[in-house]
């Protein structure tokens, strides 16, 4: 799965950067690349602001992962590892625009660094493709390292009695999605109004950036005048990359339909399988009409597969609105673990309230959804549920695999470091040469 930077780290990035503003010195050398006092005191800072408080010795931890990050890019750099500035890039605009979607959008991060959002990327950009080759170097390290069966019990049995851990109740739950028809007067409506805004802009009548604000119903781009900033191939639904790709840069498009309704876009610059601009969407309605006839249509399949006139999989095939999961059964599969397993406490409420009074293979009456493009209903299936008990390797053998082989790379990795630092130029500044470390590096 993708690794996506988190609010934290960002502000631990922020954090470097005003520290270095401050006072700065190298504190320690790892072959040629140098841990600098700023980045130390950034994470200080960072933890600071979680309201922990740090000792001496978690000083020295900070260190030694800083250590233990510049050996990983001295070696990447040694292995010639290399990330493209498409990557970088797509990592970069990710990041950023997670992190401005948490402070209230790209005006207020701009606001918060005094800085456009150019210069806080082109700021950013070395240290994202240090991390990326840093996380590739690990992904080498580590990539032949494998579990057995053998190895798995292994791993368990040495777990001490008292330390199993305690697995609460899971559950597997699949869906099929409907969401209401848009009639062809609504269609027809709302497409008049976005060619009169179209006409007003072209015209010059009207600002785009202001007809944004006021009519766009994108709320993660309307406050910003429309503007989406920069955006990878495959971020927005093929319609939109489809126009993005094709539209003169700086000119109004045509209007386009998505699922979510009909938009206009500007594309202002393009770079390889990136784009940058703003658009204005005018989102479908849906009357009360139109969600009572979905609900009943729902739950004539729940019937009918209750009936079983058709099976719970034939019919999320046939009837499931929903791409991510029509595909998987209609399994939800839980992204943060890539298993379609749940802990009852991770499930969102809107799935939980569906579930929560069903017995395995039962299917809930139709529940109203609201999903980013409008309403929809749908119906669930409890496919399993476990009770909570301690860990076995029976129930719970993947958890346990994943953990015997995160342990075991874990070990590879001590293994690499305490073998690679014997052999690289290794200089710690006196004032940390008493501290205590998990590996050697002061005798080096």
């Amino acid at each position: 799965m993708k690794h996506i930077f988190t609010i934290l780290a960002l502000l631990s990035s922020l954090s470097i950067i005003n520290a270095q503003k401050l006072i700065d010195k190298v504190v320690a050398i790892v072959g040629d690349k140098a841990v600098l006092y700023s980045e130390i005191e950034g994470q200080k800072i960072q933890a600071r602001q979680q309201g922990i408080t740090l000792t001496k010795e978690d000083e020295a931890l900070i260190l030694e992962d800083l250590m233990f990050q510049k050996l990983l890019l001295h070696q990447a750099e040694i292995d010639s590892i290399e990330v493209s500035e498409q990557q970088v890039s797509a990592e970069l605009d990710q990041r950023i625009q997670y992190f401005a979607a948490q402070i209230g959008g790209i005006a207020e991060l701009e606001k918060f660094y005094e800085k456009s959002i150019e210069e806080i990327k082109d700021e950013f950009f070395e240290q994202i493709e240090n991390r990326l080759k840093t996380q590739q170097m690990e992904q080498k390290i580590t990539s032949d390292v494998s579990v057995s069966p053998k190895e798995i019990k292994a791993f368990f049995n040495k777990i001490p009695t008292d330390s199993v851990p305690e697995i609460g109740s899971k559950i597997a739950v699949s869906q099929i999605v409907i969401r209401p028809e848009v009639t062809y007067e609504e269609k027809k409506k709302i497409k008049t109004k976005l060619e009169g805004l179209r006409n007003k802009i072209i015209s010059g009548e009207l600002n785009f950036n202001i007809a944004a604000e006021f009519y766009s119903e994108d709320p993660g781009s309307k406050s910003q005048g429309g503007d989406f900033g920069w955006i990878t191939r495959g971020t927005f639904v093929p319609e939109f990359d489809a126009v993005a790709f094709k539209v003169p840069l700086n000119e109004v498009s045509e209007i386009f339909e998505t699922q979510y309704g009909y938009h206009i876009t500007i594309i202002e610059e393009r770079r390889g399988e990136q784009f940058k601009g703003k658009h204005i969407l005018l989102a479908f309605k849906v009357g009360d009409l139109q969600l009572s006839e979905t609900k009943s249509k729902l739950e004539t399949i729940r019937n009918d597969i209750n009936t079983q006139k058709i099976s719970w999989e034939d019919a999320v095939i046939k009837y499931s609105d929903d791409d991510q999961t029509k595909g998987s059964k209609g399994i939800i599969y839980n992204e943060a673990s890539g298993s379609m397993y749940w802990d009852m406490r991770e499930l969102d409420p809107q799935i939980f309230a569906g579930i929560n009074q069903l017995k395995v293979n039962d299917i809930s009456s139709p529940q109203l959804l609201q999903t980013r493009d409008g309403a929809a209903y749908r119906i669930l299936k409890l496919n399993e549920q476990t009770a909570p008990h301690k860990a076995n390797l029976k129930d719970d053998y993947q958890l346990i695999q994943n953990f015997a082989l995160q342990n075991k790379k874990g070990d590879a990795i001590k293994d690499w470091t305490n073998t690679k630092i014997k052999d690289v130029y290794i200089k710690i500044d006196d004032a940390y040469e008493s501290s205590t470390f998990q590996y050697d590096w002061v005798s080096q």
